[in-house]
């Protein structure tokens, strides 16, 4: 034994030689961090602000009293998502759907790379003769895939592209699989075979931290998992409004090019944070595989931050480029709304807006007011404001299916554009006139303003 107790000390002693600290506490050193903005992002400092209803309106104050609140840096998006990046999501899961169900059919044909045919899509640990040490463990520990679900632990093959055209199929496993992602052909009309939407849907899991942090237990107990199928809703704009034509949005405004830069509609809040995990999944997938160190969550914007952020640093404003009027000095309207008795064209658009127009706030956030309200993660409750918090504000109750929208949209009154209305819609609803924009923590303290001496 005392040979042994000797030996462990003279091999700690080896493995202090060569240590650069020379004994000191210096810290341990992580990754390299260097604060980068998320493209299409801009910076909002933290700093404090009023929130709620000014005093002249009575009515408001009843859910919005004013409340001077704080919250922290964050980046935000400068525009609403657009439809051309929620489809680069739509895109990704529908990807990932058919190289899952490739990998599948190869293992069940006992396919490898190699054949020229549905092999090539095989499991990246499919071929023994390749598997790395921790591949060979995880098949051998956990088989062909997790606890959980079958094959969803196993790496896919992306080094190859998915085959569309139908001519080009490399053989009849492939073209089976590729078959089963449309719509039976008894649905097909007009001679258009599309993806089946319904089987577009995107799985995650999340740590409740709000809950763990407040009961003990395991931490499997606070692990979630939700489904959420990504396709937006594409009939709201039938169902939104009753005796009225809009089949031409229902058909043309997510799919096609017209539309890339349009805000994306017919979203849920849980599509949109379903949204927010793909994003951080994607980035720090990325950044993974570069040795970087990974980036904050994205996720939606509290009520306090979305406020605070649509101010642009304006004290007392109604709207985020001030206020009291909806017009500017040259007499053109400064949002997309429903001005006047009803005239959605006056303000020279009948729906929605390209997601960069009007000029943007002094935080350089386009669209705040008006265009489409957007979706943010808190839920409705009138009294919120007397019981939240001054210290970045939100209150989140996930057995509350009521969530706040702000800004108001293309069909709203001027009154719904101001920075401090408030408006609900139930979690798993979708609007013609309900779309959403991201937001990421900013790590640091450096950034943050103090409102009252700017």
């Amino acid at each position: 034994m005392k040979k042994y107790i000797s030996l462990i000390a003279v091999l700690a002693l080896l493995s202090s030689c060569g240590r650069g600290d020379r004994g000191q506490l210096v810290g341990a050193e992580g990754k390299k961090w260097n604060p980068e903005k998320p493209y299409g992002m801009t910076l909002i400092p933290g700093g404090s602000f009023i929130m709620g209803k000014s005093d002249d309106d009575i009515a408001g104050q009843n859910n919005a009293p004013p409340k001077t609140v704080s919250v922290r840096s964050f980046y935000m998006d400068e525009t609403e998502i657009t439809n051309a990046k929620y489809r680069q999501f739509v895109n990704y899961v529908r990807d990932s759907i058919v190289r899952v169900n490739l990998a599948i059919m190869a293992e069940m044909q006992g396919a490898t790379p190699g054949d020229d045919g549905i092999g090539e899509y095989a499991f990246a640990d499919a071929d023994p003769e390749n598997l790395t040490p921790y591949q060979e463990y995880m098949l051998n520990s956990y088989g062909q895939g997790g606890p959980t679900d079958d094959y969803e632990n196993r790496k896919l093959n992306t080094d190859i592209d998915i085959i569309w055209d139908t001519s080009e199929y490399p053989d009849v496993y492939y073209a089976e699989v590729m078959d089963s992602m449309y719509i039976p052909l008894d649905q097909v009309y007009n001679g258009q075979r599309t993806i089946d939407v319904k089987k577009l849907k995107f799985k995650y899991s999340y740590m409740d931290i709000q809950a763990a942090a407040k009961k003990k237990g395991d931490r499997s107990d606070f692990i979630r998992t939700e489904v959420v199928p990504v396709y937006p809703d594409t009939t709201v704009w039938i169902k939104d409004f009753n005796y009225s034509y809009n089949e031409p949005m229902h058909n043309d405004y997510f799919w096609h090019s017209a539309y890339d830069d349009y805000p994306v509609v017919g979203v849920s809040w849980k599509q949109a944070r379903a949204f927010t995990q793909w994003r951080t999944k994607y980035h720090n997938d990325y950044r993974r595989k570069k040795g970087e160190a990974q980036v904050p969550t994205y996720r939606l914007p509290t009520e306090g931050e979305w406020e605070y952020a649509a101010r642009g640093g304006l004290e007392g404003a109604s709207y985020p480029w001030g206020g009291p009027y909806t017009k500017n000095d040259r007499g053109c309207f400064m949002a997309n709304f429903k001005p006047l008795r009803g005239d959605y064209a006056a303000d020279q658009a009948l729906y929605t807006v390209e997601a960069k127009s009007y000029d943007p706030n002094d935080y350089g956030l386009y669209n705040m007011a008006g265009n489409v309200s957007e979706w943010v993660d808190s839920s409705y409750d009138p009294s919120s404001y007397e019981f939240m918090s001054t210290m970045n504000p939100t209150v989140n109750n996930p057995d509350d299916a009521r969530k706040v929208v702000r800004g108001g949209s293309w069909k709203d009154v001027a009154y719904f554009l101001q920075v401090s209305s408030r408006d609900y819609e139930y979690a798993d609803s979708a609007r013609s006139y309900i779309g959403f924009r991201t937001v990421q923590d900013y790590l640091g303290t450096d950034v943050t303003l103090n409102q009252s001496n700017r």
